[in-house]
C-alpha cells in the first residue's frame, strides 16, 4: 500500500485542474497579450481565473495578481509594504521566528537595505499571541507579516485580530497564507488582510503558479522587471494553462471545505492519538489550533532522516519539516522557535494528509512508525544512555 502523507509539500492535481489546464495546453495557447482571437481567448481564460480566485477569498478581481508561487508573492508583499512605508519615513517591519523562509530571507534582504526587522517569539504551542504583535507594534512600523498557517506544525494564527489591530494602528498586514488558501475559509475584507501570499499546489493546483492578494489602494512594488502584464505589476507572459488549473482546484477546494475538512481532522485527531501512545513522543504545536491535515512529532533517541527513509521503505511519504529546507542537516527553526532542543528537534516527523487517506491508511501510518520507532531507538546509543539513566529524557 503507497500511503501519501506529505501534502504540506505538495498535493496531487486535482481531476478540475487538469482539466481546466488541458484544452488551455492544446488550442487555448494564445499569448493573453496579443490582440488577435486565440490570444483573446487566452485573455478570457486569464481574466475567468482572476475572478474565481478572488471569489474564493472574498476579494475582487482587480486585486489579484498572479505569480510563479508562493515564494514570489511573499516577496512581492514585504517589498511592497517596505517600500509604502518608507515613503512615510517608517522603516520597521514586525513579523515572526517560525515563518517560512521566503519571507524570512527576504526580510534579511530588507535589514541590508536599512530595514529594522523584529521576530516575534513564538510559544510553545505554536500560536502567536496578538498582545506581542501590539507590543511590538512601533510609531515607525510599516508592516506585520504573520503566516496563516505555519507550514511545519500547522497552527492556526489568530489573524483576523491582527488584521483589527494593523488597522486601527494604521499599519499595513500581509499574511503568508500558502498552507491555509484551500484548507480554511478566509475573507480578507472580514479579516482586515491588506495582502495575502497563496501556491496553487498546496490546494491541488499544479506547480509553478501562485496569487498574491493586494487590497485596493495597494500598488505592488516590482521585484523583477520586463513587460506591462498583470497590470504592469508582475512582468512576464502568463502561464494562463496554469493560472486556469490553479483557480479550477481552489473553486473545487472551497466548495467542498464543508465536507473534507472535518472528516481529514478527525482522522488527523486518530493519528495524534495513536503516534502519541509512543513513549517519549510529543505533538508539535497547538493540539486543536491547527490545519486539519496536519500532524508534527519529535521522538526522543532517533534521527528524523532515518525515520523517513524506512516509512518509505513501508510505502509512506512523509517529511521532517519544509520541503524547501530537506536538504539541510540544521535541525527545523521551527521546532527550534517553540523551544525543542537540538537533539529532540533533530527527531520530528510530519504527517500532512489529504482527501484520499482514510482509516484504514491512518491505522497503517500508526502501525507502521511504531514500528520504525521502536527499531531505531534498538540501535541508537542515545536512546541507551537514556534508558539507563545517563542521560535525562527531555520529553517525558
Amino acid at each position: 500500500m503507497q500511503i501519501y502523507a506529505d501534502n504540506a509539500a505538495t498535493t496531487r492535481p486535482s481531476r478540475a485542474a487538469l482539466a481546466a489546464m488541458l484544452p488551455l495546453l492544446e488550442e487555448g495557447y494564445g499569448n493573453p497579450s496579443s490582440l488577435y482571437t486565440i490570444g483573446q481567448k487566452a485573455k478570457e481564460a486569464l481574466e475567468d481565473a482572476r475572478a474565481q480566485v478572488a471569489a474564493a477569498i472574498g476579494a475582487q478581481p482587480g486585486e489579484i495578481t498572479f505569480t510563479s508561487g508562493g515564494s514570489e508573492a511573499d516577496t512581492q508583499a514585504l517589498f511592497t509594504g517596505a517600500a509604502l512605508g518608507a515613503r512615510k519615513g517608517k522603516k520597521h517591519i514586525i513579523s515572526t521566528k517560525f515563518e517560512h523562509h521566503a519571507v524570512l530571507h527576504a526580510l534579511e534582504a530588507l535589514e541590508k537595505q536599512g530595514y529594522a526587522v523584529t521576530l516575534l517569539d513564538v510559544p510553545e504551542n505554536g500560536v502567536v499571541p496578538v498582545e506581542a504583535v501590539a507590543a511590538a507594534l512601533r510609531p515607525d512600523t510599516a508592516l506585520v507579516s504573520v503566516m496563516y498557517a505555519n507550514n511545519e506544525i500547522g497552527t492556526i494564527q489568530p489573524i483576523a485580530a491582527i488584521g483589527a489591530l494593523c488597522r486601527e494602528k494604521g499599519v499595513l498586514f500581509h499574511t503568508d497564507a500558502v498552507q491555509a488558501v484551500g484548507h480554511l475559509p478566509i475573507d480578507v475584507k472580514a479579516q482586515n488582510i491588506d495582502m495575502l501570499s497563496m501556491s496553487g499546489h498546496k490546494f491541488h493546483g499544479p506547480k509553478g503558479v501562485g496569487a498574491l492578494y493586494c487590497r485596493r489602494g495597494i500598488l505592488p512594488q516590482n521585484v523583477f522587471y520586463g513587460g506591462a502584464q498583470e497590470r504592469g505589476r508582475r512582468p512576464g507572459t502568463e502561464n494562463v494553462p496554469a493560472i486556469a488549473g490553479m483557480a479550477a482546484a481552489l473553486t473545487e477546494a472551497v466548495a467542498t471545505m464543508p465536507e473534507t475538512s472535518p472528516r481529514i481532522a478527525a482522522l488527523r485527531d486518530r493519528l495524534i492519538r495513536g503516534i502519541l501512545a509512543i513513549p517519549h513522543s510529543v505533538l508539535n504545536g497547538d493540539a486543536r489550533q491547527r490545519l486539519p491535515g496536519n500532524a508534527n512529532f519529535c521522538f526522543e533517541g532517533i534521527e528524523g532522516e532515518s525515520l523517513l527513509l524506512l516509512l518509505d521503505q513501508k510505502g509512506i511519504s512523509a517529511s521532517s519539516g519544509s520541503a524547501c529546507t530537506s536538504g539541510s542537516l540544521d535541525p527545523s527553526h521551527v521546532l527550534l522557535a517553540i523551544g525543542r532542543p537540538h537533539e529532540v528537534a533533530h527527531g520530528s516527523l510530519r504527517l500532512t494528509i489529504g482527501e484520499d487517506i482514510g482509516e484504514k491508511e491512518i491505522e497503517t501510518i500508526i502501525e507502521s512508525v511504531t514500528e520504525v520507532v521502536a527499531y531505531l531507538r534498538g540501535m541508537s546509543p542515545v536512546w541507551r544512555d537514556l534508558q539507563e539513566g545517563k542521560r535525562s529524557y527531555v520529553i517525558q
